[in-house]
């Protein structure tokens, strides 16, 4: 591994540097996802859409054309290695041998990945991945790690070898400080989710591998499956919004047999469980409103490992779904919380301390900010009202604003997403707890409003 990051960074002079080195430098519930579509949904056409929630910054006038291209067209010539399917094929995940099937790996060992279009437009890129499923899914990533590091690497053209030397001291700085604050926290579990809007991958492996060193027991792994394969590690993932959106758009078609467009969300969850079983089944509610997700859901939900937490506030969501498993006469203390989205050291312990233990009377979850105060009887007791692990992302793989020493480089994490965007050349939806984050035409979004309802729907700030 490369310690020497601002010489790597200055030293820059290869015909190509590739950002995405290996198809297995994805998230892994990517991986889980594709086996998912392989076997239940290969041949259905979808398209993905690259959408910059951060308007302000002009993308197409950061992150050259040519540049851009090469990094795309590297990924399209990458392949399974031998070595990579042998351990995808033997490793154990989540305490399961033999999840992914003797042949779906053979299929995946031919794998490629289909072309692109991309387009300027107003500043931005428009990027595009349009096949079957199965083929186009594993561009979301690679897309998203690779806009972003090429406008990193826009912003390190603007510093010589020296100012870079000081933006990754400042940076290691911040994320050592990080490390002191976690330590030592009791019962306290986070993974690392920052691959999609990571700095660069280097960064991404050095901040890895630190948490793995200095932070044993309590860094529980790496969405990243490359750098889990690599530094054996565990691979971390539950599943994504795609999965719902794209069974929802194909109920909205009549192509779900007797499945209506409410219930395909479910019906996502029954296909899943038939597949993966145990600790896999951590279910993500929010594509349509966490809120009618929990109201209407079949009892047997409730059996589920847990909840991803991601765009509703945490807290109210946390308390959301352990309402859910309490009304339906389920332990919650046997339950798992999984917080996701936008997460800092703050949150990570104010979550823990919430939800991870029992707040004495008189204090906040943001009295809660290290591991001094969970350690004090007075202020918190280790009597967890549930299971919980955060999954920590751009606040770990890209926390570098601020440390540049000139002002010319701008290295603030911009809200970058890949999104289905349409199904069988129909409208893919998406409504999320957050309104700011609702994707699809005004009409669609309008339709699935009157399927769903609003309920628990509300604007907050995009942060990831």
């Amino acid at each position: 591994m490369i310690h020497n990051l601002a010489k790597r960074a200055h030293d820059r002079n290869w015909s190509l540097d590739p950002i995405v080195r290996s198809l297995l430098d994805t998230d892994w519930y990517k991986l889980a996802m594709l086996q998912f579509i392989w076997k239940g949904f290969a041949g259905t056409r979808v398209r993905f859409t690259l959408i910059n929630r951060t308007r302000a910054v002009r993308l197409a006038e950061v992150v050259d054309e040519v540049e851009l291209r090469r990094q795309l067209d590297h990924v399209r010539e990458l392949r399974f290695t031998k070595s990579e399917l042998i351990w995808l094929a033997g490793n154990t995940f989540y305490g399961q041998r033999n999840i992914f099937s003797p042949g779906f790996i053979e299929w995946l060992g031919g794998l490629s990945l289909p072309p692109y279009r991309l387009l300027r437009e107003d500043g931005q890129w428009r990027l595009e991945f349009e096949g079957t499923w199965e083929e186009v899914t594993l561009w979301e990533i690679h897309a998203l790690a690779i806009v972003s590091e090429l406008r990193t690497r826009h912003g390190y053209a603007q510093l010589d070898e020296m100012d870079l030397d000081i933006l990754f001291s400042r940076a290691k700085a911040k994320l050592w400080s990080k490390v002191e604050r976690l330590a030592g926290v009791p019962g306290l579990s986070f993974a690392d989710f920052g691959t999609r809007r990571r700095h660069s991958f280097l960064w991404h492996e050095y901040v890895v591998t630190l948490l793995a060193a200095k932070l044993p027991g309590i860094f529980s792994g790496t969405s990243n499956t490359y750098l889990a394969y690599k530094h054996n590690l565990e691979a971390i993932g539950t599943n994504a919004h795609e999965l719902p959106m794209v069974l929802t758009a194909l109920a909205r078609l009549g192509r779900l047999g007797q499945v209506g467009v409410r219930e395909a969300q479910y019906e996502v969850l029954r296909l899943w469980q038939q597949m993966y079983g145990g600790a896999m089944q951590v279910m993500l509610p929010d594509t349509y409103g966490s809120t009618q997700f929990f109201q209407h859901a079949p009892d047997w939900a409730a059996d589920w490992t847990g909840v991803r937490l991601d765009s509703k506030d945490p807290y109210e969501g946390g308390e959301e779904a352990l309402a859910f498993f309490a009304a339906r006469g389920r332990d919650p203390r046997r339950k798992l919380l999984v917080p996701s989205d936008g997460l800092d050291v703050d949150r990570v312990l104010g979550l823990h301390a919430s939800f991870g233990g029992q707040i004495q009377p008189g204090y906040t979850p943001a009295d809660f900010t290290d591991a001094r105060d969970f350690r004090n009887p007075g202020k918190w007791r280790h009597e967890p009202r549930c299971r919980i692990s955060a999954g920590i992302g751009t606040n770990l793989t890209n926390d570098f604003s601020g440390c540049a020493p000139v002002d010319a480089a701008d290295f603030t994490p911009i809200s970058l997403v890949c999104k289905v965007t349409e199904v069988e050349q129909h409208p893919a939806v998406k409504l999320s707890d957050n309104d700011t984050k609702a994707t699809g035409p005004a009409g669609e979004i309008a339709y699935y409003r009157s399927v769903f309802g609003s309920a628990g729907l509300a604007e907050r700030p995009v942060t990831s």
